[in-house]
């Protein structure tokens, strides 16, 4: 008996722009990209993790961020 097909939901569609083209990298994951390369060249004796989790935490003070927070 064959598998009954179901109509795809909004969640399990591809992310694409209304023209049908895909969206670009959201200002985080550009941010992320560079300043992950950034800290590894800077500190290349720290594991992927913990470079990962720095350039994250950088995020919060980055210029690029809408949301930014000042430096206290």
């Amino acid at each position: 008996m064959p598998k009954e097909v179901k109509e795809k939901t909004a969640a399990t569609k591809k992310k694409t722009t209304p023209g049908g083209a895909k969206r670009g990298a959201s200002a985080y994951n550009q941010f992320m990209k560079t300043e992950l390369v950034r800290v590894k060249k800077t500190e290349p004796e720290l594991a992927h993790k913990e470079a990962f989790k720095k350039a994250a935490s950088n995020w919060k003070y980055a210029a690029e961020n809408p949301n930014k927070v000042a430096k206290e």
